[in-house]
């Protein structure tokens, strides 16, 4: 004969509630806190120079601030003080290479890009080694933002002003890059840049389109800032992007961390898009022959100020 024990019903509920408890605890316990990293991008964030300290227009330029939409960074590191070097620190983030061009480069097709208040990267917090970090170190090394220009001379109807192009500037030490999307298809790159490539697409409604073009071209070396306070006693490469900034309050791991960390760069874009002004009229000017007479110059961020919440 089958025997069949019935238990009482309250003794059935609070098993249930045991193993609920239970198994509630077990998935929290195999859930790591983690650091969230993502972008902001900030028009009114103070614009600096190489050094950390606030920049002036160069006679003969001008800039505007651009409309961003997406960035990627090849590496993130912490470090804990101001003469921590580069390197030395806990390297957070290394994005992929590859030498498909020659040289080393990163590899523009696996990069991650984001907007803002999009989370880029989330590491486990146990994988920061234990420690106190003032400082956060980021290789930027893709921008893509629109900006405003004055297209010249169109046949019949003159000038068109204040139309809108998009620009994708690399800016970091060296990438890959087989082609740059634009807004129709893309644009073939399939060699290695160096820091200052750009591309600039114009994008005019109809019946306007007709004159649309892309234009690519190459920032004079040693042109783009990269922000470092930290210039005297901890230098970055030249070349490099690795712009480098202060946490209002540190960031503190001890190894045994339960609850997740959001942490903030806040990029300055306060007329990071800067060029020779040819004409001396604070705008950017192309003709619809074709011509880009105003050379892109600068396209380096213009300061980081990271944040804990």
């Amino acid at each position: 004969m089958k025997h069949v024990f019935h238990l009482p019903l309250a003794c059935v509920l609070f098993a249930s509630l045991f193993f609920t408890a239970c198994s509630k605890d077990n998935d929290d316990d195999t859930e790591e806190a983690q650091l969230g990293i993502q972008f902001k991008f900030d028009a009114d964030q103070v614009r600096l120079n190489n050094l950390g300290l606030p920049a002036t227009m160069p006679a003969g330029h001008a800039a505007q601030t651009p409309t961003f939409n997406q960035m990627s960074v090849h590496y993130i590191e912490l470090a804990p003080g101001a003469f921590t070097l580069l390197g030395q620190g806990a390297v957070i983030y290394h994005a992929a290479e590859t030498t498909q061009g020659g040289e080393t480069a990163v590899d523009f097709k696996k990069a991650v890009r984001a907007g803002e208040d999009s989370v880029f990267l989330n590491i486990n917090l146990s994988d920061i080694p234990p420690g106190t970090y003032e400082w956060i170190r980021a290789s930027v090394t893709y921008q893509n933002y629109g900006v405003k220009f004055n297209i010249r001379n169109v046949p019949i109807v003159g000038d068109l002003l204040q139309q809108t192009g998009q620009v994708s500037s690399f800016v970091g030490f060296n990438t890959y890059i087989e082609s740059v999307p634009v807004l129709e298809g893309s644009f073939p790159v399939n060699a290695n840049k160096k820091q200052g490539f750009w591309t600039f697409e114009t994008q005019l409604s109809p019946p306007y389109n007709v004159y649309n073009e892309i234009y690519s071209g190459q920032a004079p070396a040693g042109a783009t800032t990269v922000v470092n306070p930290l210039f005297d006693s901890s230098p970055v490469p030249a070349g490099s992007c690795v712009v480098t900034g202060k946490l209002a309050q540190p960031l503190i791991v001890t190894g045994n961390e339960t609850t997740d960390r959001l942490l903030t760069l806040s990029f300055s874009i306060n007329q990071s898009f800067e060029w020779i002004d040819a004409n001396g009229n604070g705008q950017l000017d192309v003709y619809a022959d074709g011509t880009l007479s105003e050379q892109i110059t600068d396209m380096g961020l213009r300061g980081l100020v990271p944040y804990l919440d």
